[in-house]
């Protein structure tokens, strides 16, 4: 009897679980970095998917250890999509190199090219010492209602270690999916502006980085008219490097713009320079680039230095280094006025973001400490840097300067940096300039909002190939002579991001994943140890296990004969 309810309490509770289980969902993530752990964010994101979400993966076949870990990343946080998700998400795996063939394999290649999905080549060593290379597409497509988006799952920042991209890869999971799934999910497309009337950047010279903002907004260019309440449809407002002076009037609308929770992205050259007007002189004069904002600027509590900064890290320029008379023969050789800034760690917009390429940028100094406004730097340039001052002359002799601590004295000097509170207005107690229609009242303390600051504007610029009809805008930050990408276009489409996002979604770029690595050199020489030791405790064990299972059987038995001969020693007397 007590055997029977024994059962049915057991049932009871297995049942009592099940019913719970089925009316409440939970799940438990006992890791310290709560990695597996998705944000309500996406929670909420993932709950309203109308449809099934389909997934492909193409980072499959024969991987390292290191991409192998980035896959299982990738399948462990779609099947927690799956499980918070409305709908069902859908997975596959789709290896690119798994064609009979070498015909079938390029002809996969070049279809996914066509799809903008580029794979790396990968070189591994072997135990023996022998390096082998392979072609890697880490890779995933999600489809959703007949969109589709692309999504590149490796970080690949320059001065860092394989194993520390793959690590940032795996952190930023989350945010790249995520990020990808509301661009085709978004039935209500925000709109940001670039200011024109100021001699600002025309729209070929920042044609790449308004292509991809398109992805995520309406991008619109326009010259504001003075009207109050212009700007108010706006997420974000973008400046970029004005070379004329703003007027009264359009600096009371942005203000007021501001005042009403409006966002500005401001990218303003300190010194006017321009490279080009080195290429028939060696040397030129750098002045102060005076636009009319400094007043505005200090006010909110930023100040763009009128300097040029100097660093060693720096991009390279080619040097006709050929005596007069020789054949030309060009020669990279650093340009100290093209900084290589360094991105802070601290902040979503720029943690494990590439170096930003710069060119005569400037000095950014906070001012007026204001407790309701919190600052941040966002970059830097390296420990070894000179301030010049202008007005002064910019010569291509900076070249031949020798790299010491004597020339270069300053280090990790702002040039970039972002401002969030609220912010007074630059036109408390001043009248209403000429000018301005709608004013009913000057605004004189804003709603919380941010601004991003950068002294800069090459940062935001493009090169051109080609001219006139021809001419091709090519990627942000690309440099020719270093064939190398910077991360300008990643900084600045994450600080509008940052800008216009009152939901918390960029702070997924700032989860950290600690790395738990062993100890290559320890492994490698103890493998043989790990080898033998594989083998033979799991056999000794079993032997124990044997030997300890028999003992014990025997002592039973013969303690139970004992006892029976002991009853019937007793019954017979």
């Amino acid at each position: 009897m007590k055997k029977i309810i024994h059962i049915v309490v057991f049932l009871g509770i297995i049942a009592l679980i099940y019913f719970l289980s089925e009316r409440y969902f939970f799940r438990l993530d006992l890791t310290s970095e709560k990695r597996y752990s998705l944000s309500d964010n996406t929670k909420n994101l993932l709950k309203g998917l109308e449809e099934e979400l389909d997934v492909t993966i193409y980072l499959d076949g024969d991987l390292n250890s290191g991409f192998l870990r980035l896959r299982k990343a990738t399948m462990e946080l779609l099947d927690e999509f799956d499980a918070y998700a409305g709908k069902s998400v859908k997975y596959r795996f789709d290896n690119p190199s798994a064609g009979a063939t070498k015909e079938q394999r390029e002809k996969k290649y070049e279809e996914l090219e066509k799809e903008g999905i580029r794979g790396i080549m990968v070189y591994d060593r072997e135990e023996e010492g022998e390096s082998r290379q392979k072609i890697v597409y880490p890779w995933v497509k999600i489809s959703y209602k007949g969109k589709t988006r692309n999504i590149n799952l490796l970080k690949n920042i320059p001065h860092k270690s394989g194993e520390e991209n793959l690590n940032i890869s795996i952190e930023t999971l989350e945010y790249e999916l995520t990020d990808a799934l509301r661009i085709i999910t978004t039935t209500k497309v925000p709109k940001v502006v670039f200011l024109e009337g100021h001699d600002e950047y025309p729209e070929l010279l920042v044609a790449d980085f308004m292509q991809t903002l398109s992805h995520y907004y309406r991008v619109d260019r326009g010259v504001m008219s003075g009207q109050i309440g212009e700007l108010k449809d706006y997420e974000a407002v973008i400046i970029a490097a004005p070379m004329k002076k703003f007027s009264e009037s359009d600096k009371f609308v942005i203000d007021q713009y501001i005042m009403q929770g409006g966002r500005v992205l401001w990218i303003m050259d300190g010194a006017r320079i321009t490279l080009d007007s080195l290429s028939t002189s060696s040397r030129t004069i750098g002045i102060e680039n005076d636009v009319n904002l400094t007043d505005m600027l200090f006010k909110y509590g930023v100040r763009i230095n009128g300097n040029l900064l100097q660093d060693v890290q720096c991009s390279l320029i080619p040097v006709n280094t050929a005596r007069e008379g020789d054949a030309t023969k060009y020669e990279p050789m650093p340009w100290y006025y093209s900084p290589l800034l360094l991105t802070v760690p601290v902040h979503p917009i720029s943690k494990n973001v590439a170096p930003v390429k710069t060119e005569f940028v400037s000095s950014i100094d906070f001012v007026n400490d204001n407790e309701k406004i919190r600052k941040t730097p966002l970059l830097v340039t390296s420990s070894g840097t000179h301030i010049q001052n202008v007005p002064s002359i910019v010569s291509m002799d900076v070249i031949n300067i020798e790299q010491n601590g004597f020339y270069f004295n300053t280090r990790n000097v702002m040039a970039g940096a972002v401002m969030e509170g609220v912010f007074p207005s630059a036109f408390t107690n001043r009248m209403v300039p000429q000018g301005v229609t709608g004013a009913k009242e000057i605004i004189s303390e804003s709603k919380p909002t941010k601004m991003v600051i950068v002294s800069d504007g090459d940062v935001i610029c493009n090169e051109v190939q080609g001219k006139g009809s021809n001419a091709i805008p090519m990627a942000l930050g690309y440099d020719r002579y270093m064939n190398q990408r910077f991360g300008n276009g990643d900084f600045l489409l994450n600080a509008v991001n940052y800008l216009t996002d009152d939901d918390g979604w960029m702070q997924l770029r700032s989860r950290e994943i600690q790395m738990r690595l062993l100890n290559k050199a320890r492994v490698k020489g103890m493998h043989q140890f790990f080898k033998v030791f594989n083998i033979v405790v799991p056999i000794l064990s079993i032997l124990l296990f044997g030997l300890v299972f028999y003992f014990v059987r025997k002592w039973k038995y013969t303690r139970a004969i004992s006892v029976s001969k002991q009853v019937e020693d007793k019954k017979s007397e």
